[in-house]
């Protein structure tokens, strides 16, 4: 049966977005940039950061990668601020996809850019402190899963993580550490996915049940890795640090129909 899916502006109402904003903030020994999507008006708003996957926020020549600008805007327009910092940019990084030796870890630093974007939000009078959601793409969907495990709570005096999406992470290390979630959490994936398979995260979830708070799965038949950005054609890409084959070589491309799931089901997800 197919199922129709309205327009998302029919669905939820769109509030004018200011211009992104460039922000630093500290984390260890670094400045951390990121970029700021926020409604216009004082708030306060519902807050999300967003972390980027392996190839980056920014592409060589420093402009925001499409998928999240967009990601980005669209949430914004729904109410929501969206913070995206940049994990690699700010310590002196290109793309790492293509790089199996890696200084920054989805398990490590990246947890802690999580956690500081969080601090740093629940700091601003425009933000809701108890509603700051996660979302990540790819490596940076790693570090969400990272981020929402039991052990990795940060006790700095501001409200946790209120929810979480990831979208197509890898989940095999995690299915072997046992993996459960301290915050509602959502995994989104494909089903056609052949750089981080869907059914690794499939066994992560049902392995989680009974001792983790709420954690779904979705998985999109014949959608591939990067399935929600828009205009992407099927391609196959070479020389990739880490696939399933060790071969380095997998396929992304959009979805039509996943994406726009996608886009109607993260904004209810992150808004509970």
């Amino acid at each position: 049966m197919r199922i129709f899916i309205a327009p998302i502006s029919l669905l939820i109402p769109i509030v004018p977005v200011a211009a992104a904003e460039k922000i630093e903030f500290g984390v260890g020994e670094y400045r951390l940039h990121a970029e700021l999507y926020r409604p216009a008006g004082n708030g306060p708003f519902p807050t999300i950061v967003a972390l980027h996957g392996c190839n980056g926020l920014r592409d060589a020549a420093g402009r925001t990668r499409p998928l999240y600008a967009d990601w980005g805007e669209r949430l914004a327009a729904q109410g929501m601020a969206v913070l995206f910092p940049d994990s690699y940019g700010s310590r002196g990084l290109g793309s790492q996809c293509r790089v199996r030796n890696r200084t920054v870890q989805p398990y490590r630093e990246r947890v802690a850019d999580a956690q500081a974007a969080r601090h740093w939000l629940q700091m601003q009078d425009w933000v809701q402190k108890d509603r700051v959601g996660l979302l990540g793409w790819s490596n940076g969907a790693i570090a969400t899963l990272w981020t929402v495990r039991p052990r990795t709570v940060v006790k700095d005096g501001q409200p946790d993580f209120r929810s979480a999406v990831a979208f197509y992470p890898g989940c095999r290390r995690l299915v072997e550490r046992g993996w459960s979630a301290r915050i509602p959490t959502l995994i989104l994936v494909g089903a056609a996915d052949n750089w981080t398979p869907a059914r690794d995260c499939e066994q992560m979830v049902a392995g989680a049940r009974g001792r983790s708070a709420r954690a779904g799965i979705v998985k999109y038949r014949d959608a591939y890795h990067s399935f929600d950005r828009a205009n992407l054609p099927v391609m196959e890409l070479r020389g990739l640090a880490f696939t399933p084959d060790g071969s380095g070589r997998a396929h992304i491309g959009g979805n039509p129909e996943a994406r726009a799931d996608a886009l109607k089901r993260v904004p209810q997800w992150l808004k509970r």
